[in-house]
């Protein structure tokens, strides 16, 4: 069995963080998303990975390398534009072959792994697997309707009137049939080749698709709010690790990793929390569900339920909370009057501002 991991697209609800890095390499506890699922799919004995990439093929190739650091073997796939989840088992039509495949999201993630699953479709050999997990709003995913039996009998994409709240997931797992579906259905609305229009091809013609619905955690890290939930469900799995210097008036509380080559003075860390190698933290908290990088700098400031990328600095601020910080930003105070707030903020930023 092989898998094919897509790693392009444009990651637009995390701009202006996408504008410089792959979405798939954002992290959460300190380790890239797109890391998590290739050692799920290691972790259930899928070892040949091809991954989609797109514009951002030279950040990918250069955090994953040949696969050998995750005990995997990696073939790089270009997709020239992000065309659909279907368009990209076309272009990947030779490196599949005739094997049975996983596609899976480097976006998504999902705690326990996919081992099970795996296993379940082995053995009992459908056409196709999905995962599904119940949703508040099903409009904004590809949606399964169920019939008594538990079998899927139809799926639809981003309907205006959902059939059901049962979302699919970023995993599918496929026999070679599912190439024939996508060589055999049309660009939806959108331009895009769905695979949810595959799977109903399928579907249509009696072929078998299974279902294993998800009770466990699922996100998928395509915007701030779910990549910071996720980084806070990670951090709760944490082992605690001080391989840092730590001076005698600051005060470690709860599951904190700190990182070799770290410095921690008069300062308060409160996990879950882990702080990055060459961070420097200085009279300052750090609370629960915080992700701080390498090479950073925290002084004088709060930070709580936040994610700070490499090589950022924050100095003198108050406190921040449920924040996504980019790589080498400062945010620093304003040591004038009259009192006001300034700002240098790329495209699509969002920024909240306390009366």
């Amino acid at each position: 069995m092989k898998a094919l991991v897509l790693a392009g697209g444009t990651g637009s609800r995390l701009l202006p963080i996408t504008h410089t890095a792959p979405k798939q390499l954002v992290p959460v506890a300190n380790k890239p998303v797109l890391f998590y699922g290739i050692e799920s799919l290691v972790a259930a004995g899928i070892t040949d990975i091809g991954i989609i990439v797109g514009y951002t093929a030279d950040e990918i190739r250069a955090a994953v390398g040949d696969g050998s650091a995750f005990g995997a073997k990696v073939t790089y796939i270009q997709q020239d534009k992000p065309l659909g989840l279907a368009h990209a088992v076309l272009v990947a039509r030779d490196y599949l072959g005739d094997d049975d495949f996983v596609m899976y999201l480097g976006d998504n993630f999902i705690v326990g792994g996919i081992s099970e699953l795996v296993d379940s479709f082995h053995t009992k050999r459908p056409d196709a697997d999905i995962l599904l997990t119940r949703v508040a709003d099903p409009s904004a995913f590809g949606v399964a309707e169920l019939d008594d039996a538990g079998r899927v009998v139809r799926i639809e994409e981003k309907p205006k009137s959902p059939v059901s709240d049962l979302a699919v997931v970023g995993v599918y797992l496929f026999t070679p049939v599912v190439h024939e579906a996508v060589r055999a259905i049309t660009p939806s609305a959108r331009g895009e080749l769905e695979i949810t229009d595959a799977l109903q091809w399928l579907i249509d013609r009696d072929h078998t698709i299974r279902s294993t619905l998800i009770t466990g955690y699922w996100k998928d890290t395509g915007n701030v709010s779910d990549m910071l939930e996720v980084n806070r469900s990670v951090l709760e799995t944490l082992e605690p690790c001080v391989s840092g210097k730590i001076d005698a008036d600051s005060e470690i509380i709860g599951r904190v990793r700190i990182e070799r080559g770290a410095s921690i003075s008069g300062s308060r860390i409160v996990g879950p929390a882990v702080i990055g190698a060459g961070t420097t933290v200085t009279n300052s908290y750090i609370g629960p569900s915080t992700s701080i990088a390498e090479d950073c700098v925290i002084d004088s400031s709060e930070i709580e339920f936040s994610i700070i990328l490499e090589g950022a600095s924050i100095e003198g601020v108050g406190r921040i909370e449920a924040s996504l910080i980019g790589r080498e930003t400062q945010v620093t105070r304003a040591n004038r009057t009259p009192r006001a707030h300034r700002f240098v903020v790329g495209d699509h930023s969002k920024v909240q501002i306390t009366p």
